[in-house]
């Protein structure tokens, strides 16, 4: 397989097919409202206040805010801004073990404790799923002759091909190792068709995914998430057709400590949606979507929402910065996203107020990590 390319190059190429895509639209960043065409499911209010927009999420029939709090930069040491952020309107926490090992959950526990944990919608995910998976089919690829391993790494390249999934625009470069990842779950797609029944896939599976739940809800001090996100950064359509999966689900909401089932990708976020969708199983995906990426994206945001299905935006600022945590602007895209949303908010600010011009999604995602950036971020969804 090909290698990532150099950072300036992807960079280039993303700015001039953003921009010959014919993105740009006068009226594409007025007010948007949420008025899906699918019939309405009760709804679910929580915290809700006057001073914040809010949208519902599918046909879970959660009424969620606009932006919505990423657990990311969350910690027991780093967590009175989530308090602040519920105070405005905030109603929804994600989190996931990966996030500083289990710290992030850990945070949001303390915060339940203070607000109460019917005050917010809590989400969390199964980060050990793709580790167990490839660990699985990576053990059976090493035992093989090197004309199969030839065999399947070709079949694995030509599926990456097919889908698109590392073209700049669609690709996005988000974070280093992505092209990296992008691999090893294609690879693992590939093992999966063709050796899916010489792993142990209740172990692979099931028992991960009932574990990983049992251990985030004694991190978060409650007996049940609203939302399970699994598999936790899925790369492909395939990911989410896993019956295992969907075993383990129904285990878990009968019960009591699993509500909803959704799945998070930022590698090939429309392929991993329309195949969420096309489950029967999944309620909800948060998925990369940006005013990057949007061509790729958009029409099956749009069919999502006909199947009254909820879409929640990540990578939604990202998009205007180089990958790593140092949040260095990437001039290009940053000049692309001011001519879409021209005026004086910072980046973040345009990103969000972007991503929220789809009336078709949900709310957007934000890894915000203190007072300033709450007050900064929340304002894009103030009433």
């Amino acid at each position: 397989m090909k290698q990532a390319m150099a950072r300036r190059e992807f960079l280039q190429r993303t700015i001039s097919l953003a921009a010959g895509a014919g993105i740009a639209s006068s009226g594409l960043l007025e007010a948007a409202p949420c008025t899906p065409s699918a019939p309405q499911a009760d709804v679910e209010w929580r915290n809700k206040q006057s001073a914040m927009r809010y949208r519902r999420l599918g046909r879970t029939g959660l009424m969620i805010s606009e932006i919505v709090c990423g657990g990311d930069p969350i910690s027991p040491e780093n967590e009175r801004h989530v308090e602040l952020a519920i105070e405005m309107g905030l109603n929804y926490l994600d989190t996931a073990p990966a996030y500083g090992q289990g710290k992030s959950e850990q945070g949001y526990g303390e915060v339940l404790k203070k607000v109460g944990r019917d005050r917010v919608f809590v989400t969390t995910k199964v980060s050990p799923f793709q580790w167990s998976r490839n660990q699985a089919y990576r053990k059976i690829f090493e035992s093989l002759s090197a004309g199969e391993q030839s065999a399947l790494l070709r079949e694995a390249s030509e599926d990456i091909e097919k889908r698109r999934a590392t073209l700049p625009n669609y690709m996005g470069n988000y974070f280093e190792g992505q092209f990296r990842q992008i691999e090893e779950e294609t690879l693992s797609d590939v093992m999966e068709r063709k050796y899916g029944s010489k792993i142990d896939r209740r172990a692979t599976y099931i028992e991960t995914i009932l574990k990983s739940v049992d251990e985030s809800l004694k991190r978060l001090g409650s007996d049940h998430v609203d939302i399970l996100m699994c598999p936790h950064g899925a790369s492909s359509y395939a990911e989410t057709q896993i019956p295992e999966v969907y075993e383990a689900y129904e285990q878990l909401k009968k019960a009591g400590k699993v509500r909803f089932l959704g799945v998070t990708a930022h590698n090939d976020p429309a392929g991993v949606l329309r195949g969420a969708v096309a489950s029967g199983v999944y309620s909800l995906a948060m998925v990369a979507y940006n005013f990057v990426n949007r061509q790729y994206v958009e029409p099956v945001i749009e069919e999502a929402k006909k199947k009254d299905f909820g879409v929640i935006a990540m990578k939604v600022a990202q998009s205007a910065f180089y990958p790593g945590r140092d949040n260095r602007p990437a001039p290009e895209r940053v000049a692309l996203l001011n001519s879409l949303v021209p005026g004086e908010l910072n980046t973040h600010q345009k990103a969000y107020k972007f991503g929220l011009s789809n009336p078709n999604l949900s709310a957007v995602i934000s890894n915000m990590v203190d007072e300033k950036m709450v007050k900064e971020n929340l304002q894009i969804a103030a009433t």
